[in-house]
């Protein structure tokens, strides 16, 4: 008799992009002549920068000669990818960091729910709520969120961080002592930010209690003012308890491609139960080495030429869009009188549900008198009732539209 992993029968219904692809499809097939227009899934509508394509072709012309053939590449990604990261995302910052601490992988959701791996399964984990969804459910899949109360509908085991306008936005620090912390800023979802001397209070914690924090700055690249940090190791101290995600899926359009990477500085360390020093470096390399091929080489000269002039200034061509579609959204909102939040750091808009609706009540009005997806709030955790996300990442065209249809319709 073979037993199966019980801890998946404590995950909540499907998937919450699942649940809402379900509910366009079906309300789509019912509805034929209407036209959708998808504000929901944070998936990209801009092509590839041009840079990055004429680099996969040279790469795809070089794996068909004997000279430039590549088999298996290094687990942890190829050097060349790992120096550009290190001069242009962090030296470029005023921050150390070594090549060796570089890992890429094929996505960030990927390494952000890999990395439970290497933690003990009786650390307490604390993550901000309304919360990316694979932040929670990756660990619930290892064990660590013990039974789930419907009622509250929270995980008995799990430091809940609430994240709301009532707080502005900053989670507090936990009241009790906890082991792993997600953050994530820009926030995914309500595109909100984090200062300086917000996130030192958050590594002074970490170092304090010997914590680790697993940051996620997936949406660095979209941050407008200057005083918002786009690193975790901006801060003093970071490098000793802090994780950093970063992924292209967004930022240059892989989000067909998939390349990301994650950072360990080997000065992170962790502990044995008889309170022996490991770093989470060498046990992440192992992890790699074992689970994992590399990413494909094409790809990985696709991130980059992300780096090079060109690549550069067509990405924040991309991006520029991308946030001018964010703009829109923000005053067709205003225009609508309902209230926002983010949206100026980040590709996301966090709005107010109005008149006392839910967060899915909102979604089927939204979708069956106007024809809009967005996301509920409340799909992101408990903290998010009452809220609703919008992507800036539609077109040009739809995004206008979109809004449009919210004045005249009204909420």
């Amino acid at each position: 008799m073979s037993f199966i992993n019980e801890n998946f029968l404590e995950l909540q219904e499907s998937y919450l992009f699942s649940t809402i692809a379900k509910k366009v499809a079906k309300y789509t097939e019912e509805n034929p002549d209407k036209k959708v227009i998808k504000l929901g899934i944070g998936d990209v509508t801009r092509p590839i920068p041009k840079a990055c394509i004429e680099a996969m072709h040279k790469a795809a012309d070089e794996m068909g000669t004997l000279e430039g053939f590549k088999g298996y590449g290094p687990e942890q990604g190829y050097d060349f990818l790992r120096k550009a990261i290190v001069n242009h995302d962090y030296k470029l910052r005023g921050i150390d960091i070594a090549e060796d601490e570089i890992f890429i992988s094929d996505g960030a959701k990927c390494d952000t729910g890999n990395i439970v791996d290497i933690f003990a399964k009786e650390n307490v984990v604390a993550i901000t709520d309304p919360v990316y969804p694979v932040y929670l459910d990756t660990n619930v899949m290892s064990g660590r969120s013990g039974k789930f109360n419907s009622k509250e509908g929270i995980y008995e085991n799990i430091v809940y961080l609430p994240v709301t306008s009532e707080n502005d936005f900053k989670p507090e620090l936990p009241t009790q002592k906890v082991d792993m912390i997600y953050l994530c800023f820009p926030n995914n979802p309500t595109g909100t930010v984090l200062s300086k001397e917000e996130l030192q209070k958050w590594v002074d914690y970490a170092k304090k209690n010997k914590s680790i924090i697993l940051y996620d700055s997936a949406y660095e690249a979209f941050i407008t003012q200057d005083d918002v940090p786009h690193s975790i190791y901006e801060i003093e101290g970071a490098k000793d308890v802090a994780i950093e995600f970063r992924s292209f899926s967004k930022t240059a359009g892989f989000t067909g491609l998939r390349c990301g990477y994650v950072v360990i500085p080997k000065s992170v360390k962790g502990y044995t139960k008889d309170g022996k020093e490991v770093g989470y470096n060498k046990l992440w390399n192992r992890r790699t080495c074992t689970k994992f091929n590399g990413a494909s080489y094409i790809v990985q000269k696709a991130a980059e030429a992300v780096y090079s002039e060109e690549g550069q200034k067509q990405i924040k061509e991309n991006i520029n869009y991308y946030m001018e579609n964010a703009r829109i959204i923000r005053e067709g909102l205003e225009e609508a009188n309902i209230k926002y939040y983010g949206g100026i750091n980040a590709p996301y808009v966090w709005l107010k549900v109005p008149d006392g609706k839910t967060s899915w009540e909102f979604f089927d009005i939204l979708l069956q008198d106007m024809n809009v997806v967005g996301t509920p709030g409340s799909g992101f955790g408990p903290h998010g009732e009452g809220y609703f996300r919008l992507t800036a990442f539609g077109t040009r065209e739809n995004t206008i539209e979109a809004m449009e249809r919210i004045k005249r319709k009204g909420c």
